[in-house]
């Protein structure tokens, strides 16, 4: 069996990028060896901690023949073109959320990827694989308190309210909660759910003058093939936040919520200066070079767990009912409830489960391994994102098209 290295090239030296990274640099199973990004100091930056090559392209880096897999990381609305390049100069991906915003263009990666023969990763750290859903989803097929009967996720944040590039918060470019956030949520209850949702009825909210051109709150219903529900709700205009609905939780950041609106009302908010600081590659006033925003950081507390972007979530079963608790999950049967701790790791700072995304590629490439978050997976995704938007437009019920199941073994 091959076990090299899969020699990666990552293109979009963003903040995006800075979620990623810091997983793949410590993988034995991952070898960067090339960079791609429109600024001098992102490349900079890569030349010295990583060495070999940079580009100011993606067709540059797409070119190299040391290239195995390119990591595409670049703004939303480039996905796709980024996808059909690699697919045309051979290259294995790893595509963020989304694939692509249209489900033509979706389907034009998944002709693209197949007509080369090569493996497409449909990731972006969604946490839809985390340990506690790789848990639930583990009592669901043990059918440890029978089938599941209904999953309901209600998520508050600050996203809206911190520095944005344009085009984070124009829906037409992939901006928004739907396009960038709700596939936290999507992720998640595709999977327990086995994959395949029915339909889509949702309503969306532009309500804030900052940020006109994207939608900053959404309410949806999802059915299943076999009828399980679904709602999800997410409002990222950061008056409240769900680490509020747990007894363990507490928003500290409230005051400083507080100030960025009172700044983006007032359009004194430096967005862009803001924005270039969470960059790779950044250059930061009083700083000499180029930086890495994760160097210094405050490094491995492991702490309870918190609702983050998922947001609070209980999955119900026919014979009892689960959520998050500090350590693991609380589940709720006939014998009253029971707390199931559940490992984490340590040290680091990073959950080991945003390594098992890239473990998923390598194991595709080197091994012959099917995929979770495969192109189908993701266009199945960007699917329900699509008709989230879709029926807020239109008020009505959006039936699928593009659905697939979760493959055996998964």
């Amino acid at each position: 069996m091959n076990e090299e290295p899969l020699r990666v090239g990552v293109v979009g030296l963003g903040f995006g990028s800075t979620e990623f990274l810091p997983v793949l640099e410590k993988m034995p199973e991952i070898k960067l060896v090339a960079g791609a990004d429109l600024r001098p100091q992102a490349r900079e930056a890569w030349e010295k901690r990583y060495g070999g090559r940079t580009y100011d392209n993606v067709e540059g880096l797409c070119a190299d023949p040391d290239v195995e897999a390119v990591w595409i990381s670049t703004p939303n609305q480039l996905h796709g073109q980024n996808a059909i390049t690699a697919a045309e100069h051979g290259k294995h991906m790893c595509v963020r959320k989304p694939l692509a915003l249209t489900m033509e263009e979706c389907q034009r990666v998944v002709d693209a990827a197949d007509k080369s023969g090569v493996q497409v990763l449909a990731g972006g750290q969604t946490q839809g694989t985390n340990p506690l859903v790789q848990a639930i989803r583990q009592m669901i097929l043990a059918d440890e308190l029978g089938p599941l009967r209904a999953i309901n996720m209600w998520a508050y944040t600050g996203w809206m309210l911190r520095p944005r590039m344009p085009q984070e918060v124009d829906e037409d470019q992939g901006g928004g909660v739907v396009w960038r956030q709700a596939p936290h949520q999507i992720e998640t209850v595709r999977w327990l759910g086995g994959g395949k949702v029915r339909s889509v009825r949702a309503s969306t909210g532009r309500w804030r003058p900052e940020r006109p051109k994207a939608t900053g709150y959404f309410t949806a219903f999802l059915e299943f093939e076999d009828g399980t529900p679904v709602t999800m709700v997410y409002n990222a205009y950061g008056y409240f936040d769900s680490v509020e609905l747990v007894s363990w939780g507490q928003d500290r950041a409230m005051e400083e919520k507080a100030g960025l609106r009172r700044a983006l009302l007032a359009g004194t908010l430096p967005e862009e200066t803001e924005k270039e600081a969470t960059r790779f590659g950044a250059l930061i006033e009083g700083k000499s070079g180029p930086q890495i925003p994760w160097e210094g950081g405050s490094g491995g507390g492991r702490g309870s767990w918190m609702p983050g972007n998922q947001g609070v979530f209980i999955v119900s079963l026919e014979r009892g009912d689960v959520r998050m608790s500090p350590e693991g999950l609380y589940v709720y049967d006939d014998n009253g409830v029971h707390e199931v701790p559940l490992s984490r790791g340590s040290g680091t700072g990073m959950m080991p489960f945003l390594a098992s995304e890239p473990l998923e590629l390598y194991n595709a490439v080197r091994h012959g391994k099917p995929m979770l978050h495969d192109a189908r997976w993701g266009m199945a995704t960007a699917e329900v994102q699509w008709a989230i938007l879709e029926s807020g437009r239109q008020h009505r019920e959006i039936a699928l098209q593009h659905q697939v199941a979760a493959p055996a073994g998964y």
